[in-house]
């Protein structure tokens, strides 16, 4: 094997307890690994994945191997790092891992070059921080590469934009647009996973408090649903005004950030933007304000800002720094800024990560047949692929559907046949 850098293999056994508590809700991924295992799709194949080190993660990783690809972990943030989980692969599966929770940004960038190190066939990326170092510094590597897939929002929006600038060099799929991820991953994933990060942060009561949501795409919506659902006033902030409008008719208020900062106790981005809470919005916030994120990158709370205003900080719980500000006002920031969701809690379920690994893993085997076609820009998730995922899940949970008569394809398919 490989070399590799985790915390302490000594916690391997424990590690490997979780991988297989998370196996059982993950079927679909399951019945795929039993495939791969005998028609090895992906044999010789270098995948290196920069994604958060997660039990859900050990599971796709453990798939693609019994595919027989050759893989490398690393972290694509440096607070979502599960360091049993890191030391199982290692130590049970001969998976070489580089992730540490709580690594420097020195650390984290030395990480994903060991990824790159690995000369990829295929990249699987979350955030596409392994994409953009790749095509930045490595960029003798990347005849190498047949293809990539990438896991989230974020990442998307980068890997468009060099598509867009003639920049990106090898095919990449957007694993996030697939119905069967953000659908259910960023909705129910996001939303469960975010609350329970803020509330295992803070051990703070939701009923009741004023909950300030910035966004509302996918992942905001599972959020806003939640809060909701368990007592709190819920604000939305956006740009957007079609996703304005629909937080409007879902029944939510709505309103600019700069009016909602002297109203919210709880406050939690999930934007994919630069400083969505900006210095002019905490200086109106009320005293002990709790200020979260779940976007992937740590830029949405402009924290430098904060560092600025505060005379003091102090840390009050192992998640929470407290900001002391000179009018003696207390914010609350979270997990420093990071994914809240992973940082302070454990992320998605394992059964709805189960649907957006098995895209993952069926995108790898696609890419691999479809090397030769595809050109260097964005696909989208292939239609067919999708409703695999989806048949495969609703057998797992036992549920039944209709299928289309004869005489109603053809219906659908005319247009000759009217009232």
């Amino acid at each position: 094997m490989d070399t590799f850098d985790i915390k302490d293999k000594e916690l391997a056994e424990g590690g490997r307890r979780r991988i297989h508590w998370a196996e059982r809700e993950m079927p679909v991924l399951r019945s795929i690994r039993e495939r791969f295992a005998a028609d090895r799709p992906l044999e010789g194949v270098h995948i290196s994945a920069c994604l958060h080190v997660t039990t859900e993660t050990a599971n796709l990783m453990k798939t693609l191997q019994a595919g027989g690809a050759d893989v490398v972990l690393v972290a694509s943030n440096p607070l979502s790092t599960q360091d049993d989980v890191a030391a199982s692969l290692v130590v049970h599966n001969e998976i070489p891992v580089h992730a540490i929770k709580g690594e420097d940004r020195v650390t984290y960038y030395k990480h994903i070059n060991a990824a790159i190190d690995h000369e990829p066939h295929i990249t699987l990326d979350d955030g596409a921080d392994l994409v953009s170092t790749l095509h930045k510094d490595r960029r003798e590597l990347l005849p190498n590469v047949i293809g990539g897939m990438e896991e989230t929002t974020t990442g998307v929006i980068r890997l468009r934009a060099m598509a867009e600038d003639g920049a990106l060099e090898f095919p990449v799929m957007a694993v996030n647009d697939a119905l069967t991820k953000h659908f259910f991953d960023n909705r129910y994933g996001t939303g469960q996973s975010t609350m329970d990060g803020i509330i295992r942060a803070t051990n703070v009561l939701i009923a009741g408090k004023t909950f300030v949501i910035a966004g509302y795409g996918w992942c905001a919506r599972g959020l806003a649903l939640r809060a909701r659902g368990m007592g709190a006033d819920v604000i939305v902030t956006e740009v957007d005004p079609l996703k304005a409008l629909e937080a409007v008719m879902d029944g939510f208020r709505v309103m600019p950030m700069m009016e909602a900062a002297p109203q919210g106790d709880i406050f939690c981005t999930l934007t994919g933007d630069i400083n969505v809470i900006d210095q002019h919005h905490m200086e109106a916030m009320k005293d002990g304000a709790i200020i979260a994120n779940s976007g992937h990158f740590n830029v949405e709370i402009n924290i430098p800002a904060l560092e600025e205003m505060a005379r003091e900080k102090r840390r009050v719980r192992p998640m929470v720094e407290q900001y002391i500000l000179e009018d003696e006002r207390k914010l609350n920031l979270l997990a420093e800024g990071r994914l809240v969701n992973l940082a302070a809690a454990e992320g998605h379920p394992s059964s709805v990560m189960d649907m957006s690994f098995a895209n993952q893993a069926l995108c790898a085997e696609y890419m691999v047949e479809h090397a030769e076609s595809l050109e260097a820009r964005v696909y989208s998730v292939p239609e067919d692929i999708d409703e695999q995922i989806a048949r495969l899940k609703l057998e797992t949970m036992g549920v039944e559907i209709d299928e289309l008569t004869e005489e109603q394809v053809e219906y659908l398919g005319s247009w000759q046949m009217g009232t």
